[in-house]
């Protein structure tokens, strides 16, 4: 089961971030070149579906294997898998957080003169994703 949690894991993994790079490379360029925030509400609209679905995969199988495959402690952070989980936790509140901010105050007065904050939460996901996926592979070599 283990090695299934961590397929779909990386699976989830590689849809988020791989999701959110092609969204800070590819269409924020455009975006910003135009002053036209409908290019990246498109994206949008198109990725969610698929990458919020991901982000919960990552979310249950990471949880799945950090309790019955790892023997993690909340927030202890006596050995490098248990810093390594616990910092995922601490990123993932920070995506959260990001995303309930940009929701609230950023999308519905989205126009092409505030274009900037959006595209700062859409940096800071990008960043804090792959901070994540980083982590992740530190696993392998015992965590951080």
């Amino acid at each position: 089961m283990f090695k299934l949690a961590l397929i779909l894991h990386v699976l989830g993994a590689a849809i988020w971030v791989g999701g959110h790079l092609v969204l800070l490379f590819g269409y924020v360029p455009k975006a910003v070149k135009n002053k036209d925030c409908s290019i990246i509400e498109g994206f949008e609209s198109k990725y969610e579906p698929i990458g919020v679905p991901a982000l919960i995969i990552q979310i249950i199988t990471g949880i799945y294997m950090a309790f019955f495959y790892f023997d993690y402690k909340f927030m202890s952070f006596s050995n490098g898998l248990e810093r390594a989980v616990n910092i995922k936790i601490i990123l993932l509140l920070c995506i959260f957080a990001l995303a309930i901010h940009a929701r609230f105050f950023i999308i519905p007065k989205l126009n092409k003169n505030n274009l900037i904050p959006m595209i700062y939460h859409i940096v800071g996901v990008n960043i804090i994703s792959v901070l994540m996926l980083i982590i992740g592979v530190l696993f392998r070599f015992g965590g951080i």
